[in-house]
């Protein structure tokens, strides 16, 4: 259980959360999407583990999206339950932009994860490269109980981070690395039996400038209560 936030800790927050959004509709607003070091013509990992996991008629939440295509492929797919979630809404105004009245089906949400509460119970919960920007414990501790809570039983959470031998930084702040049984325990520690790792697998990205960035992706299960 979390103790509860003094007031000068919720005003804390606030700052933080909006000096974050201010960052990424910077980022996003200053350059193309393509031009972006996170660009994924293809989401190709993502889409291979979210298809081995949700199937038809699943609600899916796709967390710090950002302007990703995943969406796009989803749709392509036939999926039709699917919700993006983002910090910057100029990312998502991007995405609806691209998708047009595709994506008229899909609930965009403009929130921090940390401080979201969902109003639906989701089969898959997928996050490339949010955790890893969360360098302070009461963010992880945030993040972990509304992933938990945002799971159904039997749920699925793909994580994707910086590896162990990835950048220390993205987009001029810091982040924390992570092998898969690192991030596994650390996860265990914030939520304890509430997850299991059932899959894991390391990505090397190439940026649009031809730079390689090393990911883990990792794959829990949320247990039934």
């Amino acid at each position: 259980m979390i103790a509860p936030v003094e007031l000068d800790d919720r005003h804390e927050r606030s700052d933080t959360m909006a000096g974050r959004q201010d960052h990424w509709n910077s980022v996003y607003r200053g350059r193309s999407e393509e031009e972006l070091t996170w660009f994924e013509e293809t989401p190709s990992t993502s889409l291979k583990l979210v298809r081995l996991y949700l199937k038809p008629g699943d609600n899916l939440i796709d967390i710090g999206a950002g302007a990703s295509r995943l969406v796009d492929a989803l749709l392509d797919d036939g999926f039709t339950s699917l919700s993006v979630l983002d910090l910057s809404g100029s990312a998502l105004d991007l995405s609806r932009e691209r998708l047009g009245t595709r994506g008229d089906s899909v609930e965009w949400i403009e929130a921090d994860v940390t401080s979201w509460r969902p109003r639906r119970a989701y089969a898959v919960w997928h996050d490339r490269a949010v955790f890893h920007f969360l360098t302070q414990g009461d963010e992880r501790q945030a993040y972990a109980n509304v992933m938990a809570e945002a799971l159904q039983p039997a749920g699925v959470a793909i994580i994707a981070t910086f590896a162990d031998d990835g950048p220390e930084k993205c987009s001029g702040l810091p982040v924390v690395r992570y092998t898969s049984e690192g991030l596994a325990q650390v996860l265990n520690s914030l939520v304890p039996g509430k997850f299991e790792m059932i899959n894991s697998r390391r990505h090397v990205h190439i940026t649009p400038k031809g730079n390689r960035q090393s990911f883990q992706y990792s794959v829990f299960r949320r247990k039934h209560p």
